[in-house]
């Protein structure tokens, strides 16, 4: 069968760099950094006390007082980021069929708070008052949750789910609404992620691994991908969503176009709990599934958003990846890790970088890996590589690779390029 081509109609974004993906786009482009001190809870005690927050960000002003009830932060930045989506992309009850509109929503973790206040709460109380729970305690806490309840806003009675792979899951997620669509399954899908981890059950369970960084003194500048300097990666929070939707589907409600997705590669490192292969085999094999799955040569790709999270070990192993797939080729991309100013969102990393790939190839800018100084080059990466250290590049950019990584060896690799008709 002739599979369908998929195109992105609409975005939303709730993000440590803005609350929108205008304000993000912004400030990813001026190379910002969204780390800042954690106001979410009492950290002083904690090996990291920094952290990329989402700003200004207040539930009341979205949701009535019952809603929030309901809802886990990671949820409540799900639901805002698929309303600007589905806003954005003009999906209305006169130009779909709702039969036909599904929801992906990633979660790596879901709603931590609430499982930490219950648990705590338990813990504390248990004993003298039995096993009392709040009744919303399940259904606000468990990682699908975020699509059930764009589905029920809007009464999309399409495909249905979340993804779960940690860090790999909004990619896992936007491949399945791909694949989806393009199979003719569905006419349009919200996808994308959200996560909401910075509470003490996340920054120290993270500390406890030694992943994140502990430049307390600096949290501006503690995400430094491919720096000699880096310590761990710094943790961010909000959500992304796209739009995806069949390209006549779209061109027949006159909707507007950002870019086109073409292809998605997976595949599994089967090496270790929480580490990247060092030889970067994994991530070389879900790169060129990606670039098999859409036809095209590693020259055709100009820019690649790298995972990049600001390990020691993990970005070492992402540019043996790149280099492994791209060989000659490598010389002519661009290469970025956003993180560096958005921090790692965890299950919604992939969504957000997924965005700042689609603006990429809409705007012709690639935006910077910020944070690196002259005299901090790691020797293991290649002094010729182009990682577009500190200052946006203008460039044309007819394509872009994505890559997400997540615990347990789950690889995830998005190729979007300059939407032509």
């Amino acid at each position: 069968m002739e599979l369908k081509r998929v195109v992105v109609t609409g975005l939303g974004a709730i993000t440590p760099l803005g609350n929108d993906v205008e304000s993000t786009w912004a400030a990813a482009v001026e190379g910002k950094s969204g780390a800042a001190p954690i106001t979410h809870f009492d950290a002083s005690k904690f090996k990291t006390q920094f952290a990329c927050e989402v700003k200004d960000f207040n539930a009341a002003d979205h949701f009535d007082r019952k809603k929030v009830r309901q809802l886990d932060l990671y949820a409540q930045y799900a639901l805002v980021a698929a309303r600007q989506a589905v806003a954005d992309a003009t999906l209305t009850d006169e130009n779909i069929d709702k039969n036909r509109v599904g929801v992906i929503v990633a979660a790596g973790i879901g709603g931590l708070h609430t499982f930490e206040e219950e648990a705590g709460y338990f813990a504390l109380h248990g004993e003298e008052m039995g096993p009392k729970y709040n009744p919303f305690f399940i259904p606000k806490m468990i990682a699908d949750i975020a699509s059930g309840h764009i589905s029920m806003e809007y009464g999309f009675h399409g495909p249905n789910y979340g993804t779960v792979s940690a860090c790999a899951s909004s990619n896992n997620a936007i491949i399945d609404a791909f694949n989806l669509i393009r199979l003719g399954k569905a006419d349009a899908i919200i996808t994308g992620g959200a996560e909401a981890a910075i509470f003490p059950a996340g920054v120290g369970g993270f500390n406890s691994m030694h992943a994140l960084s502990t430049r307390n003194d600096d949290p501006q500048g503690a995400s430094r991908p491919f720096s000699a300097s880096r310590d761990g990666f710094v943790m961010g929070e909000g959500s992304a969503v796209l739009v995806l939707e069949e390209l006549e589907h779209a061109k027949a409600r006159g909707a507007k176009i950002y870019a086109e997705v073409v292809g998605g590669g997976m595949s599994a490192d089967a090496h270790h709990l929480t580490a990247t292969h060092p030889e970067g085999l994994g991530a070389m094999l879900s790169m060129r599934n990606a670039l098999e799955d859409a036809g095209m040569k590693p020259e055709d790709i100009d820019y690649i958003n790298a995972h990049g999270t600001s390990t020691p070990v993990g970005d070492v192993s992402e540019i043996k990846a790149i280099c492994g797939v791209f060989g000659d080729a490598v010389k002519d991309l661009n290469i970025s890790s956003t993180k560096s100013m958005t921090g790692h969102l965890l299950g919604a990393t992939g969504a957000l970088e997924a965005i700042f790939s689609i603006k990429a190839c809409q705007d012709g800018i690639v935006p910077p890996t910020i944070n690196h100084a002259a005299d901090d080059v790691d020797p293991a990466i290649p002094e010729e590589l182009n990682l577009t250290f500190n200052v946006a590049q203008k460039r044309p950019v007819r394509a872009a690779l994505s890559n997400v990584f997540g615990f347990g060896g789950h690889n995830a690799t998005i190729i979007v390029k300059k939407y032509e008709d």
